[in-house]
C-alpha cells in the first residue's frame, strides 16, 4: 500500500472535516447584508432624481415662522428685517447657490427653479432693505430683473434669467402663479416649500389662490361680459396658449359656476387687465 493512502475510516472523517471547514470560509467570505441594503433603500439613494438639492425642512420653518397668511390683498407677507437677522437664512442661501439641480428630472428641476426664484428674490430685497418696492433695485439701464442673484452650476444669474431662460422654457404655465416678485399683486407667496413628489398639485394650489383674489386674480362682470385678470397674463399671455389661451386656463382654477360661464357666454368676454401694484410685501405695511 502506497505510503500516501490511509485506511477508509480515516478518509470519510478527513473529507466530512474538510467540508465543514469550506462551508465556515464560504460564509465568512460572503459580502452581509443588512437593512439599508434592502432593494427600496437602495434604489432610494441611488437615485439622486428625486434629491432635493437643498433643505426643504430648513425653509420649511423659515417659512413658517417669517411668514403670515393676511386677509388683505397681499394674501402672504414676509419679515424681511427678522429674515436679515437669521443665520438660518443665509445657510438656505448658500444652499441654493451651491445647489447641482442638472441631475434632477424635469420635476425636480422646476421645483427647485421655483423654490430658488422665490428664496433669491426674498434675498435680494434683503441686501437693499428697507426699501419700497422691488423696483428701487437697479437702474433704469439695468432694472432689478437683470441684477445678478447667484452662480450655480458656473452659470451666473439674475432674476430675469431664472424666469425667463429657465423656468419659461420648461413649458409650465402655472410657474406664474408660483414664482413670486415680492410685491403686492405678485400671486401670494406659498408658506410651504413646492416639491418634486407634490409639484402638480402645488402649482394647482397656487393657481386657485391666486385667481380667488378679485383685486389681482381675476374678476368677472357677466353684465358687462368682461373679465378683469392680473396683467402677468398680459405680459405672459404666450405662455398660456397652450392651455387654450387666458381664459380657458382661468375657467380651470375658478368656481364652477364662474367656470361654466367662462366655457359658454363668457367664451368672447372682453378681457381687461388689472393695474399692477408693485409695493413690497412686508410685514410692516
Amino acid at each position: 500500500m502506497p505510503c500516501t493512502s490511509r485506511p477508509p475510516r480515516l478518509r470519510a472523517v478527513l473529507g466530512i472535516a474538510l467540508g465543514v471547514l469550506f462551508s465556515v470560509g464560504l460564509t465568512l467570505v460572503a459580502p452581509t447584508s443588512s437593512a439599508q441594503d434592502t432593494p427600496a433603500k437602495s434604489e432610494t439613494r441611488a437615485n439622486p432624481l428625486k434629491k432635493s438639492p437643498f433643505d426643504r425642512a430648513l425653509y420649511a420653518s423659515l417659512l413658517e415662522a417669517h411668514t403670515k397668511s393676511v386677509a388683505d390683498v397681499v394674501g402672504t407677507r414676509v419679515d424681511y428685517r427678522a429674515l436679515g437677522r437669521s443665520e438660518d437664512w443665509k445657510r438656505l442661501v448658500a444652499q441654493i447657490r451651491s445647489a447641482r439641480p442638472g441631475t434632477l428630472d424635469r420635476e425636480g428641476k422646476l421645483a427647485f427653479w421655483i423654490n430658488a426664484y422665490n428664496i433669491l428674490t426674498i434675498d435680494l430685497v434683503l441686501q437693499h432693505y428697507p426699501l419700497d418696492s422691488i423696483r428701487d433695485i437697479g437702474s433704469f439701464f439695468s432694472p432689478v430683473w437683470n441684477v445678478e442673484v447667484a452662480t450655480i452650476e458656473g452659470r451666473t444669474l439674475s432674476l430675469g434669467e431664472i424666469e425667463h431662460e429657465i423656468l419659461r422654457k420648461m413649458g409650465e404655465p402655472r410657474i406664474h402663479a408660483a414664482i413670486v416678485c415680492a410685491s403686492t399683486s405678485c400671486p401670494p407667496l406659498a408658506r410651504t416649500p413646492f416639491t418634486t413628489e407634490r409639484l402638480g398639485a402645488d402649482l394647482d394650489a397656487a393657481m386657485r389662490q391666486w385667481l380667488s383674489s378679485p383685486r389681482k386674480g381675476v374678476s368677472i362682470d357677466r353684465t358687462r361680459n368682461q373679465v378683469s385678470v392680473s396683467a402677468i397674463f398680459d405680459w405672459f399671455e404666450e405662455d398660456f396658449e397652450t392651455g387654450g389661451g387666458v381664459l380657458s386656463t382661468i375657467a380651470r382654477y375658478v368656481p364652477a359656476t364662474d367656470a361654466a360661464w367662462l366655457q359658454n357666454e363668457g367664451r368672447q368676454a372682453r378681457i381687461k387687465f388689472l393695474n399692477y401694484d408693485w409695493t413690497l410685501n412686508d410685514f410692516s405695511r
